[in-house]
């Protein structure tokens, strides 16, 4: 398969009359500038190609709560207060409507411009705890969700084990995440069988939900028995956890962490809101990515990342949709931005050099993200994954720029309406901005919220 664009961002910088030519599997084979179109090309010459961004931390389920947790329950909601709304919520889902749901936010990523997912994925059993038949099976509906939807996927099997940091047994809502180390591991066996259906570019990692969810000993445990592969771990989101962490422990959540644990670049540290200055540069040092989700710490209240502090000790980060309150690619970066400007009251923050603060959001998330997930991706190379999403080069908010200032505009005033085509892993599955299936997979998530809101 060949593409050809008008221009595309290549690692030699913008280009103008581009090839990008796919093999067979969906990987880059070769990427020519300066050509002209042949006549059994792709031919876009309207279109602006760019590598496309990995959505790094997901928990697709909770895309059918959105707008429900939007009421004051206390004299102080909080983190906490939604968490208890979120518990109730699992009740009655069931592997159908956990496939339908994921689907539709799968493609709702694809829509916005992503091409991969890192699947942050905790609800395994029944309500009360009872297994499945197999004990993967909503990991395995995860599986197919994103096969429906064509989505690249590494897939984030969570171990939780224990309720808080005191190690008492799960209860109510949380007895659906719930595995001791004998059966998570069965879980992920489990899983890689059914990747081994999966197409090629699908991945498995691990996700230790946090310290207050799984022991020092076994996390330590849990993270031996993978020697390769993502790990992906919730740490110091709110303040109430770096303080019961600390009078546990004695040390801060990412202190500890990287005391105790072999921290690398395998990991994926998500949200680490709440850290000091040497928690930072030391995370930097490590290699791990930050897995940083604006629109959901915003909606839950977390706090502010601080990305610049991050970035001036070499660290890196991606970005994920989280919750998915409102999925919008876009948003996310111009938030993270935007939150750094309203710490530091200066303007243009998150780059390291004078220019464009739009080519370097983008850019380090597409690092950063493909690191996280493991994945091959994030640059039109050979040898990559095609992770691709065209712009369209005549929309208004783009109409007479160039180079760096068409990220600059798109993330700074537009939105992801200007998305018209996505690939992933050479899969073509939005077509004109809109996905090939939406239309079938909007309806049946139509007919899973009403069964929901109706206690079926």
């Amino acid at each position: 398969m060949n593409i050809f664009v008008g221009l595309a961002l290549t690692p030699e910088g913008w280009c103008k009359n581009v090839r990008v030519t796919v093999d067979e599997v969906g990987r880059i084979s070769a990427v020519e500038a300066g050509v002209e179109a042949n006549p059994d090309d792709q031919n876009l010459p309207k279109r602006i190609l760019l590598p496309a961004l990995s959505n790094l931390h997901s928990h697709s389920f909770q895309r059918a709560m959105s707008g429900l947790t939007e009421k004051r329950l206390e004299k102080q909601d909080s983190f906490w207060s939604w968490r208890e709304l979120m518990y109730s919520f699992l009740e009655h889902l069931n592997p159908e409507q956990i496939e339908a749901i994921a689907t539709l936010v799968f493609m709702e990523m694809l829509e916005c411009g992503y091409a991969s997912v890192g699947e942050f994925h905790y609800v395994h059993h029944q309500y009360g705890g009872k297994q499945y038949e197999n004990i993967a099976e909503t990991s395995c509906r995860v599986i197919n969700a994103a096969q429906k939807a064509g989505i690249g996927l590494t897939h984030l099997p969570v171990f939780y084990m224990q309720s808080g940091l005191n190690g008492n047994s799960l209860a109510e809502g949380q007895l659906r995440f719930g595995n001791e180390r004998s059966g998570f591991l069965q879980l992920l066996e489990n899983s890689q069988t059914a990747l081994k259906n999966a197409p090629e570019d699908y991945l498995l990692g691990i996700a230790p939900h946090s310290l207050r969810a799984v022991s020092p000993e076994s996390l330590k445990e849990i993270v031996e028995t993978r020697t390769s592969g993502p790990v992906h771990i919730h740490i110091a989101e709110q303040l109430k956890e770096v303080e019961e962490v600390f009078e546990n422990y004695g040390a801060r959540p990412v202190e500890w962490l990287l005391h105790n644990e072999s921290v690398d670049s395998r990991w994926c540290l998500i949200h680490a809101t709440h850290m000091i200055p040497e928690e930072t540069q030391n995370v930097a040092k490590s290699g791990a990515v930050v897995g940083l989700c604006p629109i959901t710490e915003a909606n839950l209240g977390d706090g502010i990342f601080d990305c610049r502090g991050l970035l001036s000790s070499g660290g890196k980060y991606g970005i994920g949709s989280d919750s998915n309150v409102f999925i919008a690619l876009t948003e996310e970066l111009r938030l993270l931005e935007y939150s750094q400007r309203y710490v530091s009251k200066e303007r243009n923050v998150l780059t390291s050099k004078s220019g464009s603060v739009g080519r370097s959001l983008y850019n380090d998330a597409l690092t950063g993200g493909a690191q996280a997930l493991g994945r091959k991706s994030g640059s039109l190379i050979p040898g990559n994954w095609a992770d691709l999403v065209s712009l369209d080069i005549e929309a208004l908010s783009l109409w007479d720029c160039s180079d760096d200032e068409i990220l600059d505009r798109w993330i700074f005033t537009s939105d992801d309406s200007l998305v018209r085509e996505v690939w992933s892993a050479g899969r073509q599955m939005v077509v004109h901005g809109q996905h090939i299936h939406h239309k079938e997979i909007e309806q049946r998530y139509r007919t899973v919220i009403q069964e929901i809101r109706q206690g079926r």
